[in-house]
């Protein structure tokens, strides 16, 4: 037990201080003049702090465990987006959230590492042979499809995006052939070319249709990034706003807790999807830029354990883990500064939620658990 502390990758866990000291602060910033979230960083230190334990005796627990058991978790992760469709609870237009009470869950979250966890398993059959179109390709897509759909009926495409990307970034270093990945760019890049071509032939047609649905939020999301001019004001109020602020904050910000747009409530979500909106105005240029120093650093040292993994099918599991975080930060970042459209995706670490931390602690303490086996690796059948 305590060779396997000793293995814990503890400049993860500076990081991750360094992440929780930001984000209390941050939080704190964004929340203290409004009476309905005031205090809330104290909440995400109780989450830090039950986060951390997770994290560091996850160590103990043997990541193989998870291998042998994919199928069961990718079971009753389906079964929990299926039945959130049926009883769920909305929140920002979508019905994706379990409420209990003041504690509410969010299953879209934690199927992301199910689907981690089942992919590395088929990817792992292969033992670093080339994948086949057939026997891993076509599984892995059926494997996936199933959730990204029903997430997308919730609708949720912040997470729904999150599990291609996961996908995508399994399959890279998975020993993918060429001209399957030749085929597979040519896929996405005709179907964003005709989706785009379609929303704008079909328009006003795509508008009605989603109105009487009560998903208008969509069509302005949608437009907004592809328009920016013909978007309203309404659709384009909170990428404009961020976009202001963070120009405002300059090279070294206007100063903690000063910050005008944030302090006239002129940014949406202040403390979750718009936090790094605060960072910039607040803390400028170089605080931004610390943040980013601290995040690849972060996944610089996954990287490096994936890279020391004699078990393939945990460096499989390790890289999907860091694709996560990476388009989580660049989706979050992106849509502050006009480069991504707006969704619901929020910034690991530091937008307050606690279902998202433990989630992503969750994720770091399989990490852990990955570096401390591998000197006892034994190939599970």
């Amino acid at each position: 037990m305590l060779n396997k502390f000793k293995k814990i990758d503890w400049g993860i866990i500076a990081i991750l201080v360094c992440l929780m000291v930001i984000s209390l602060f941050v939080i704190h910033s964004a929340t203290f003049h409004d009476t309905n979230y005031a205090g809330s960083e104290n909440k995400m230190m109780i989450f830090y702090a039950v986060g951390f334990f997770i994290a560091i005796f996850a160590a103990l627990f043997d990541y193989r465990i998870l291998l042998k058991t994919w199928h069961v978790l990718y079971g009753f992760g389906v079964t929990l987006l299926i039945m959130v469709y049926f009883f769920g609870s909305v929140i920002n237009g979508a019905k994706g959230w379990f409420k209990l009470g003041s504690f509410s869950f969010q299953p879209a979250e934690i199927m992301k590492i199910f689907l981690i966890i089942g992919i590395a398993y088929i990817m792992g059959r292969r033992k670093g042979d080339r994948l086949g179109f057939s026997q891993d390709l076509l599984p892995i897509a059926a494997f996936s499809l199933l959730p990204f759909a029903l997430v997308m009926m919730q609708p949720d495409l912040g997470n729904a995006i999150i599990y291609l990307v996961i996908v995508l970034g399994m399959l890279w270093i998975g020993n993918v052939k060429y001209k399957h990945v030749l085929v597979g760019l040519a896929v996405v890049v005709g179907g964003l070319i005709l989706f785009m071509t379609l929303f704008n032939m079909f328009n006003t047609e795509i508008y009605t249709y989603l109105k009487e649905k009560e998903l208008t939020h969509w069509y302005n999301r949608i437009n907004t990034f592809m328009h920016p001019e013909e978007a309203s004001a309404d659709a384009s109020y909170q990428s404009q706003n961020a976009k202001i602020a963070i120009g405002s904050g300059g090279l070294t910000g206007d100063g903690y807790l000063q910050g005008e747009m944030k302090n006239g409530k002129f940014i949406p979500y202040p403390y979750s999807d718009s936090i790094f909106a605060v960072i910039g105005e607040e803390f400028g240029f170089q605080g931004a830029a610390v943040l980013l120093l601290l995040y690849f650093l972060l996944i610089y040292r996954i990287i490096i354990i994936a890279f020391k993994c004699h078990d393939l099918r945990a460096s499989y599991m390790t890289i999907g883990i860091a694709s996560m975080f990476v388009f989580q930060i660049f989706q979050n970042i992106g849509m502050m500064i006009g480069l991504m459209p707006i969704t619901g995706i929020t910034l690991p670490f530091i937008s307050y939620g606690g279902t998202s931390l433990l989630l992503n602690m969750i994720c770091i303490g399989i990490v852990f658990s990955i570096k401390a086996h591998q000197e006892v690796y034994e190939l599970a059948e």
